[in-house]
């Protein structure tokens, strides 16, 4: 009984809370957030929506004149009491759009600054393990000038970790790349967010980043909390944005059930049920966990299985709820399949056509799926 009871206690510490009120003469950021106290945190919002100033909150580099931060049981910040931890006492990284390694330093050097910066006894992260989970093993030795972007940046992730810090901060990392080194930076976050305890808060403008990485999104605007919860569920809500944009879509999550090489089709077996999606991919090992996003405007519906044709994701799935757009002549319908949620952009006409209506069961007509994430 008290081993549950210890595990239940443990897992309520694991909370990141934060109140932040900041009044400048052309912004103010009013915040009050309860975040999970691992994985990722996207911020997400529009330029100039407070994404930067929040972390810096979170960084003691602005200080509020009402503040509050808990993060998993340790108190940084408490104005109400006049405490106030100061920047460099604080147990984080930040990693920020340039790397801004040291020039004169070679890529060992590099790390072994953020390294130095922890007493022997306190280290969480070695330098070995931080280059292996970073991929740049093979690169110590090399000068900074002699470094790819996406080689740079991944340096500077692993030197922030090289401090061991209890919550790691990452304002845009990826935005001064382009779209190739993107995709070789993006695999080894994914590592970072599946072989260590360390909470990410990760700003970015970017949905396909936010929409691969993050398990808990934040939108802000203007300095406000628009809206916070669960990635896959937030993506979906009817008073947010996103649901509005042409390219709306849902994230589900599932694991590889099974390949056929002879037409690189690789099955993905949904949570909660039978249903499974095919796409063309290589080859991932059978019950690999996998994030996959489908657009709205991909997926129509049926009443019945459709038979004689070239879509290869044919789900059932029940209605949830709707959500008309008067002035486009279109609905939104949000569907369930077993555990995971999709949605649907269909004409008015074919809404009513199909008649329609709550917990109604229809076949779900696929066009295509894009795979994510592979934890």
């Amino acid at each position: 009984m008290s081993g549950r009871h210890d595990a239940a206690s443990a897992d309520a510490e694991r909370l990141i809370e934060a109140r932040f009120r900041i009044e400048h003469p052309d912004f103010a950021l009013d915040l009050d957030l309860r975040l999970p106290g691992r994985g990722i945190t996207a911020l997400f919002g529009p330029s100039g929506s407070g994404k930067t100033s929040c972390l810096r909150c979170f960084a003691g580099l602005e200080q509020p004149r009402e503040g509050y931060l808990r993060v998993n049981g340790e108190l940084w910040q408490d104005s109400a009491r006049g405490h106030f931890l100061a920047p460099h006492r604080r147990a984080l990284g930040y990693v920020f759009q340039d790397a801004n390694l040291f020039p004169h330093l070679s890529v060992r050097g590099n790390l072994e600054f953020g390294l130095k910066r922890i007493p022997a006894a306190q280290r969480r992260v070695q330098l070995e393990q931080a280059a292996e989970l970073l991929g740049i093993a093979a690169l110590l030795q090399r000068m900074p000038e002699r470094l790819s972007g996406g080689e740079r940046q991944r340096v500077g992730i692993a030197r922030a970790l090289l401090t061991s810090p209890r919550l790691l901060l990452m304002d845009e990392p990826l935005a001064s790349l382009d779209h190739k080194r993107k995709q070789e930076v993006l695999p080894y976050l994914e590592r970072l967010h599946q072989e260590l305890e360390i909470p990410i808060l990760y700003v970015s403008h970017a949905p396909d980043e936010v929409a691969r990485l993050a398990d808990h999104l934040v939108v802000l605007e203007q300095g406000r909390v628009l809206a916070s919860g669960p990635l896959k569920e937030t993506l979906l809500r009817h008073d947010l944005p996103f649901i509005l944009e042409d390219d709306a879509e849902a994230v589900v999550e599932g694991r590889v059930s099974d390949y056929d090489p002879a037409y690189q089709l690789l099955s993905i077996r949904l949570g909660g049920g039978d249903a499974r999606l095919q796409l063309t991919h290589g080859p991932l090992p059978t019950g690999k966990a996998v994030r996959i996003k489908v657009k709205a405007r991909d997926v129509s519906l049926s009443l019945h299985r459709a038979e004689g044709t070239s879509l290869l994701n044919l789900l059932p799935a029940r209605v949830e709820h709707w959500l008309a757009l008067e002035d486009q002549g279109q609905m939104l319908v949000n569907l369930r399949v077993g555990d995971e949620r999709l949605i649907a952009r269909i004409t008015r006409f074919s809404f009513d056509k199909l008649g329609i209506h709550p917990q109604q069961a229809l076949w779900l007509q696929i066009k295509s799926v894009s795979l994510l994430a592979s934890d």
